[in-house]
Parts: C-alpha cells; structure tokens; sequence
C-alpha cells in the first residue's frame, strides 16, 4: 500500500500521485511501495524531492539490475527535471521478491543536514 509524507500544494495532482500512476501504467507491478522521504531531509515542509520506491514486476525479468533502474529513471524524466531530486530504488522480479520473503527496505540515511554530502541524494 502507498505511504505518502507529504503533499504539494502547487499541482492538483501531487508528484507522489503522478509517480505511483505512471509505475501502475507502464510498468504493471505486481506490489509496489512509494514513499516520500522528503521530511527525512534538509527540505522545506511539504516537499516533494526526495522518494523511495519498491517495485516488483515480471517486466524486469531478463533484464539487468541496472537496466531496471533505467528504465524507472526514463519513466520518471520529467519528474527529474522538475524537482525530484532522489529516488531510491528497488526493481524486482516476482521471484526475486518471494526469495527474499516480501521484505521492504531502507534507504540509505541523508547527510545533507550535516553538510556531508551522500552520494545518493
């Protein structure tokens, strides 16, 4: 089920709104998590920069690791050029999912309050 930390007051339909859309549409999960992490980091209330998302779907069969977090990122191009600032992503197979028991994650923590910069962010 989606988890949402924040909400834009700019659009009518929030970035969380139009990521979780566009990952239902063309990529059909079979389990998706989105959450906006934003509120974890050196933003102001209510941004929406900085995502996690778990994506589980039988379109990354035969498909690389990195090739799956490609094809989200071109998914999601315009959000990036629009504000998105992090993504943290999870791309699995049906089968790697069941492997690994349904477990969700935990992105990597943000340095940017203490000026240390992440090479995740």
């Amino acid at each position: 089920m989606p988890k949402q930390n924040g909400l834009s007051k700019t659009n009518s339909i929030n970035r969380f709104e139009r990521i979780h859309s566009l990952v239902q549409e063309k990529i059909k999960p079979l389990h998706l998590e989105l959450e906006n992490e934003s509120s974890q980091h050196s933003v102001p209330p209510g941004s929406e920069t900085h995502f996690k998302i778990l994506v589980v779907s039988d379109v990354f069969n035969d498909i690389s690791r990195i090739d799956r977090q490609r094809k989200i990122h071109a998914l999601l191009e315009d959000e990036f050029k629009n504000g998105l600032h992090a993504l943290t992503i999870r791309a699995l197979t049906p089968l790697e999912w069941k492997k690994a028991g349904g477990e969700d994650f935990v992105s990597p923590p943000c340095h940017s309050a203490t000026g240390a910069k992440s090479s995740n962010s």
